[in-house]
Formats: C-alpha cells, sequence, structure tokens
C-alpha cells in the first residue's frame, strides 16, 4: 500500500502524539505519522532528538485528500491547535525540539501558509507575536513505532499526559471556549450535510433511505456487500465521500459487511445509541450524517480489536477496476504493494 497519490502536510506543534490524535480527527486526513525533521542527524533516536542538539523537531506528517480538505484549512486548523507565541516549546514541554513550525512542501503550500499567517495576525485573535517558523521540508523520519498512535495504544497514560501536560486548558485560555472543539477553525472542502427531501429520496433506494436517514437495519446475510470480496473502496452514496476500504474488510460472520477500521478515521463519527436495553455505539458518516452501522470491541485483536458493523445500503461499492471512471484515480496506490 502506498500514500504517494496524496499531498502531505507537515506540523511541529510540541508533543507529536498530541498533534497526530488531533490530526486523525479532520475529515480528509488519511495518516499522520509522528517523527523528527529540520535537523542536521540522520535518523536520529528519540534519545537523541530530547537532547535538543541535532536541530530535529518533534513533528507529524499528514497525508489528506485535496478533494476533501485544502491545504489551507489544515493551516488554518493548526494554529488552533498549538501556541503560536511559544518559542522556548509547547505547553508543558520545552526545548528546541517542540518549538512551533509549518514544514512547506512546495511553493503553494508556502504561499497558502504565508496567507495563513498573514490572515491571522490581521484578525487580532492571536495576543503577541507569532513566533512559529515556516520552513522548506526536508527530510522526515518517522519516529519509532512506540511512538505510533500513542493515544490509540496507551490512552489512559496519553490522557494522563496531556492533561497534565495542560494542553486543553492553554488552548482555551487563547483561543476561547470553541478550542474545546477538535475541529475548531477547520472548513472542509465537500460541503456538510444532504440534499433536500425529494432529492434525497430520488438519489437512494426506499431501503437506503431507511438505514441511512432513520437509522434502520437491514437483514443480516441478506444484503449486497456482505460477501463481496473484490478490491475496491467504500463511499457514502449521498456525497462519495470515502469511507471504508476492501483491505480492512474481514468476514465477522455476523452477515454485515466489517471492517477493522475507516479509511479516514475522521471521515465518520460516533456517538452512544441507547435504543436497545445494552448500550451500543453508532456510527454516522462525518459529512452527511448517514447512519451506518455500530462499531463493536469483538474485532480481531491483531488488527486493533474493532469491528465496524456497516449496512450495505449505507455504502456504495467502487471496485478498484473503476476507481479512475468514478474519480478516485488517488485511491488507487492503496492497492498496491508498496
Amino acid at each position: 500500500m502506498t500514500l504517494d497519490g496524496f499531498p502531505a502536510a507537515t506540523f511541529a506543534g510540541g508533543c507529536f502524539w498530541c498533534l497526530e490524535a488531533d490530526l486523525l480527527h479532520l475529515p480528509g486526513v488519511l495518516s499522520a505519522t509522528p517523527g523528527y525533521t529540520g535537523g542536521d542527524t540522520a535518523d536520529p533516536s528519540y534519545e537523541e532528538v530530547c537532547q535538543g542538539d541535532t536541530g530535529h523537531y518533534e513533528a507529524v506528517q499528514a497525508c489528506f485528500d485535496p478533494a476533501l480538505v485544502d491545504y489551507r484549512a489544515l493551516v488554518d486548523w493548526f494554529w488552533r491547535r498549538i501556541d503560536p507565541g511559544n518559542a522556548d516549546g509547547q505547553f508543558c514541554d520545552h526545548g528546541p525540539q517542540y518549538r512551533p513550525a509549518i514544514f512547506f512542501h512546495d511553493a503553494a503550500q508556502r504561499r497558502e501558509a504565508r496567507d495563513s499567517t498573514a490572515a491571522l495576525a490581521a484578525s487580532g485573535a492571536l495576543p503577541g507575536r507569532n513566533v512559529t517558523a515556516l520552513l522548506p521540508a526536508g527530510p522526515f523520519y518517522p519516529a519509532e513505532s512506540c511512538h505510533q498512535g500513542y493515544s490509540l495504544k496507551q490512552p489512559r497514560r496519553y490522557q494522563q499526559y496531556r492533561l497534565g501536560c495542560g494542553r486543553d486548558a492553554t488552548l482555551q485560555r487563547l483561543w476561547g471556549p470553541q478550542a474545546a472543539d477538535p475541529l475548531c477553525a477547520y472548513v472542509p472542502r465537500l460541503p456538510l450535510g444532504v440534499p433536500p427531501e425529494a432529492e434525497l429520496r430520488a438519489l437512494l433506494s426506499p431501503l437506503a433511505y431507511h438505514v441511512t436517514r432513520e437509522a434502520g437495519t437491514e437483514p443480516p446475510f441478506d444484503n449486497a456487500l456482505w460477501n463481496e470480496h473484490r478490491p475496491g473502496l467504500y463511499v457514502d452514496p449521498v456525497n462519495g465521500a470515502p469511507l471504508f476500504s476492501s483491505q480492512d474488510k474481514f468476514d465477522s460472520g455476523t452477515g454485515w459487511p466489517s471492517f477493522t477500521r475507516p479509511l479516514l478515521p475522521g471521515n465518520v463519527t460516533t456517538r452512544s445509541d441507547k435504543t436497545l436495553l445494552t448500550p451500543r455505539t453508532e456510527v454516522l458518516a462525518w459529512h452527511s450524517g448517514n447512519h451506518l452501522g455500530h462499531v463493536f470491541p469483538d474485532g480481531p485483536r491483531e488488527a486493533g480489536g474493532l469491528r465496524y458493523c456497516m449496512n450495505s445500503a449505507a455504502l456504495r461499492f467502487v471496485p478498484l477496476k473503476e476507481l479512475s471512471n468514478a474519480g478516485y484515480r488517488r485511491y488507487a496506490g492503496l492497492f498496491s504493494p508498496r
């Protein structure tokens, strides 16, 4: 699998555990990789970077889908997740490796980052001077495996660290109550919501409407995709936002299409569902608000332990061989060997 078809955005904003977790909330972001960049030492270790003398920043490199989010929107969002005026580090972490920076990958990103910086200054929203560096992207070295996905692998320790470091308290002091929203200042490129009711009913079958808009459930083993084994994407039938990949699909034995994870974590959202005696966690498409199904903690342990149990009627399947014609050519690399 390769993400070469997608642009990268690289940010440094203090502890990369926190910035990685924050980036993965964003619809349109496929991956977020903590690592080291901006220094002189090739392939440094965490211990070397922590000494503060390699010149590297703790940073996160995200791959994103430009059809879903613009680079400028990522930069505008980034300001609200850091303290742009702290030249000594970020939050409770001090040292050169924790300084804030934006690493641009091309001339267009440099221009967008400059424009966003100027707009922030003109808005008067940030008291004091913005010391965040704007630097050309250089070699990026992924951090050790123990640092990848830390908020997911060690949720209790991660929350203890984040609370103890005062990250969210500082963000609220700087940006106000809206900073509690992980999507503060984020503007998606793909419009939110659904078309008017008449158009929506014409677009969806009666079953698909019942499932997606009325939180219905289709019969197990009697639906279109539970036994679909071809490679391809599973997308929102209303707006086409990619939701799941065949590479994360598995046979759960339940009779519904099941996945170990969403393709883009921010493209789905969850909420508590207490309609039955046993509480469940409902899964919805972020852009459309469509009901998709539920997620359960009984999936393959080696793949994270989750089972996203979806309704076929809430998905549209795009086979690999049809990706280009359907407008998803950029995703073809996901199905190629490295």
